[in-house]
């Protein structure tokens, strides 16, 4: 899951400004940050956990991952740079992130690899398509 690292490491380089107190900073950089977070979770959204629920595989779990995201989505769409609290969400932010991705890296997507369907990977791989992308998880199924 190369975007995943590429979004955590966004994030501790907005991490850092915010440490240093560069708000402005910080505040540029959540922009392309916002982007690359909503960019990816439309696709992993029509992708594996499409898949996986038409399968009617850990349905629960794919929806309790879903509603991270939306949680997630309101939480940037609700960041003000004049809010006092700023730098406390942001950071909230963050770390809601990366324990995200940790459920994602070492439980859903590898569980995904070795339980869907040819079907599932066409829906992976035609989401991935759509976003203009090609992601090396696509090809393990294949191993």
């Amino acid at each position: 899951m190369d975007e995943h690292y590429e979004l955590l490491d966004i994030g501790g380089t907005i991490r850092r400004h915010l440490e240093a107190g560069e708000r402005a900073e910080a505040w540029a950089l959540l922009s392309p940050f916002a982007d690359k977070l909503l960019s990816h979770i439309g696709w992993e959204e029509r992708g594996v956990f499409r898949a996986l629920k038409d399968q009617g595989e850990f349905v629960e779990t794919v929806d309790e991952l879903e509603q991270e995201h939306l949680d997630m989505d309101e939480d940037i769409s609700s960041l003000d740079l004049d809010d006092p609290t700023f730098e406390a969400r942001v950071t909230a932010l963050l770390d809601h992130l990366t324990v995200h991705v940790d459920k994602e890296n070492l439980g859903i997507f590898p569980v995904s690899t070795v339980t869907l369907s040819a079907t599932g990977w066409d829906t992976v791989e035609r989401a991935q398509r759509e976003a203009g992308r090609w992601h090396h998880h696509a090809h393990d199924h294949a191993h």
